[in-house]
């Protein structure tokens, strides 16, 4: 038997839950102690012990729980599970259809209405994610629920929790079903990709950059050279290559990208030899790029939140600004900056700021192009704006 505990919120609270708002912070109890045991349901009332919402206790980097519910006589079980999903596919059945892109999101967390939890499709392959101990305890339930729904050819899973937010051992992540082999190859737009299922947390690509990467390829690769900054497995190299750029040139500090793009060229049919792939840390190529007044006509800037390496800590908070003033030294004049972020306390217009201030520091004029948010499949909550957190424009240096 699960356990259920009553909370009493304030007013405020009570009607930002009653509006939709999904998130539990840690900030609505004083005390987490009382709560011992991550999955334990959470009824919330209001201060006249009327009841205003049903959700479960999960610490993840966002919170420390979602709202499940408005109804108070709501079970939490199979059947709850299984009716989220099946309204979640039905909104991406025009997805199923395109035979042109076999990988894609299906479940998009609180934006289909259960936070800490996601599904992507892989060409019959379908991927669950969980974000934290209190949703992972509910997976009997939602891996039953998933099956109920779907034809599958197998289920993996990735456990994104622990301690101190990281991946978990992975020798568990194959479910049920058939193996996938290793790699496997879906498409994105006609574009191929390697992905592995079961080799670490991530699997190869990431879905919610699918529009852009389209984008760069059908309306500014051709004939330009094209810089990809915290490449990882070359996503955006590849589809610049496709799309008739002149040459492109991949930097990520990880030693796994060079294979990792490379493989991506080669299932492509792209020759290699006619594009550079480089393991540094990228702001220590912003340097030497500087200095040897290398321009290039598309540089694309899509670094993580935060990262460390040995010589240098970045935040996107703190030096994004600093950041694109580098870029904005290495890009032709009329050439284009693709400057993206997943960072979710971050807003578009403060987004838009930081680009601001960086070419009124480097004495550059600019025009905005494109702005992309989070596509179609990464459904996303009104009421939780931090939910859209993908933030991407197209800056034309002048």
């Amino acid at each position: 038997m699960r356990k259920l505990i009553e909370l009493t919120i304030s007013p405020k609270e009570s009607s930002k839950y009653l509006n939709g708002y999904p998130l539990i912070p840690k900030e609505l109890l004083p005390n987490w102690d009382k709560v011992s045991k991550e999955g334990t349901i959470l009824n919330l009332l209001d201060t006249q012990k009327r009841f205003v919402a049903k959700g479960y206790y999960g610490r993840q980097n966002k919170g420390y729980g979602w709202i499940l519910s408005t109804q108070k006589s709501q079970k939490i079980d199979t059947n709850f599970f299984g009716l989220k999903i099946k309204k979640a596919l039905s909104t991406r059945a025009d997805f199923f259809d395109d035979k042109s892109t076999t990988a894609f999101r299906v479940f998009n967390g609180d934006g289909d209405g259960i936070g800490g939890l996601t599904i992507d499709y892989f060409d019959g392959f379908y991927l669950i994610t969980w974000y934290s101990m209190g949703i992972y305890s509910f997976r009997d339930d939602i891996i039953k629920a998933l099956q109920s729904e779907v034809n599958y050819k197998g289920i993996y899973q990735k456990k994104r929790f622990d301690n101190n937010g990281q991946y978990l051992d992975q020798s568990d992540d194959f479910l049920l079903g058939e193996e996938a082999s290793s790699p496997m190859i879906v498409l994105e737009n006609n574009v191929k990709f390697a992905i592995y299922l079961d080799d670490g947390p991530m699997v190869g690509v990431f879905l919610d950059q699918r529009e852009v990467r389209r984008c760069i390829r059908d309306r500014y690769a051709k004939g330009k050279t094209l810089l990809n900054t915290f490449s990882y497995t070359g996503a955006f190299s590849i589809f610049g290559a496709i799309g008739g750029a002149s040459k492109t040139t991949s930097v990520d500090l990880a030693k796994r990208s060079r294979p990792k793009t490379q493989e991506h060229f080669e299932i492509n049919g792209i020759d290699v030899a006619n594009q550079e792939i480089i393991v540094e840390d990228v702001f220590n190529y912003f340097k030497y790029a500087i200095k040897k007044n290398k321009l290039f006509d598309i540089v694309v800037i899509d670094p993580p939140s935060f990262a460390r390496s040995k010589k240098h800590t970045f935040s996107v908070a703190k030096d994004y600004t600093k950041l694109l003033q580098d870029v904005i030294q290495i890009t032709q004049k009329n050439g284009i900056i693709v400057a993206s972020t997943n960072y979710a306390n971050l807003s578009m217009e403060k987004f838009k700021l930081f680009i601001d201030k960086a070419f009124k520091a480097q004495n550059n004029l600019y025009e905005i192009e494109e702005i992309f948010t989070l596509p179609k499949d990464f459904q996303v909550l009104e009421k939780f704006k931090e939910s859209n957190y993908l933030k991407v424009i197209f800056i034309r240096k002048k």
